[in-house]
């Protein structure tokens, strides 16, 4: 039953991979902005919880104040260095390096704080396994999962049937167009950032209860939310959730007849021929 184990755990890291895809997405469908260091910000919100934690706060209260922190950096980023940037009529590749930088400065901190060796949250009920029908999970990734499919439900729930939702997207369809009619999309723009960096704090700091955290840990993550989004749809979020769960499962399935270190490799080799046939992506946006 090691098929059906490797299964179940595509499945875990699929959801936490899918959330880090849907918030990146939100970003980029609506301000053009390949937000690099939204890495480090997922990263970050980890570091911040276990800070808490090891101080006796509550494990809920240190997710929601890991989010807090995570929004508020989000905003910061937005507003202090994309959008001063995009006034002094930067280009997106300036943009880029600047958010390359941004995610270096951050990872550094967090190495210089916290040193560069692993760190463990200190909560023995996430180790504690369950099993059945031959699975073994940890509550940490059952949590994982409950957590994550609420969070893309939220999200789908949030961009289809609110108000700011829905001006968001329309930012994101035509910004010129958004700009005449005073929906203001430079103050969206820091609100949607805002709003996925309070999103990636959930894998965050719920990925990290079973791995432990890294400095650098954020970027691994990152590149296989981009692929997720790139191939299921620019702009589409059950596109990019859909694939990002597929790639987790593609990668832990190929254990069964390859070395890991070459499953990831072989994977975004699958998904570049995809793309090579389909460069548009698998769903189309939903505007």
């Amino acid at each position: 039953m090691l098929w059906l184990q490797l299964l179940v755990n595509g499945l875990v890291t699929g959801c936490a991979l899918g959330v880090v895809a849907i918030s990146f997405s939100l970003i980029y469908a609506t301000t053009k902005i390949f937000h690099v260091a939204h890495a480090g910000v997922y990263t970050m919100s980890g570091y911040i919880a276990w800070s808490l934690v090891t101080r006796g706060v509550p494990d809920l209260l240190a997710l929601l104040m890991a989010m807090a922190a995570a929004t508020v950096l989000g905003a910061l980023i937005q507003s202090q260095l994309y959008a001063r940037l995009e006034r002094r009529r930067a280009t997106h590749l300036v943009i880029l390096i600047a958010s390359l930088g941004t995610l270096a400065v951050i990872q550094n901190i967090l190495a210089a704080v916290y040193t560069p060796n692993i760190l463990q949250f200190p909560e023995p009920w996430g180790a504690n396994v369950i099993a059945f029908a031959g699975v073994r999970l940890t509550w940490t990734q059952v949590l994982t999962v409950a957590v994550c499919l609420a969070a893309f439900g939220a999200v789908v729930w949030f961009a289809h049937f609110t108000i700011l939702g829905k001006r968001i997207r329309a930012v994101a369809s035509n910004p010129f167009l958004a700009q005449i009619t005073r929906l203001q999309p430079q103050t969206v723009y820091v609100i949607v950032v805002a709003i996925a960096s309070a999103i990636v704090a959930l894998p965050g700091v719920l990925v990290p209860l079973d791995f432990g955290l890294q400095p650098y840990g954020g970027v691994t993550p990152l590149l296989t939310a981009t692929i997720a989004m790139i191939a299921g749809g620019v702009g589409s979020i059950g596109g990019a959730f859909l694939l990002a769960v597929g790639i987790a499962v593609l990668q832990n399935l190929s254990l069964l007849v390859m070395p890991g270190e070459w499953s990831i490799g072989i994977t975004f080799f699958v998904f570049v021929i995809f793309m090579l046939f389909r460069p548009t992506g698998l769903f189309a946006a939903a505007r």
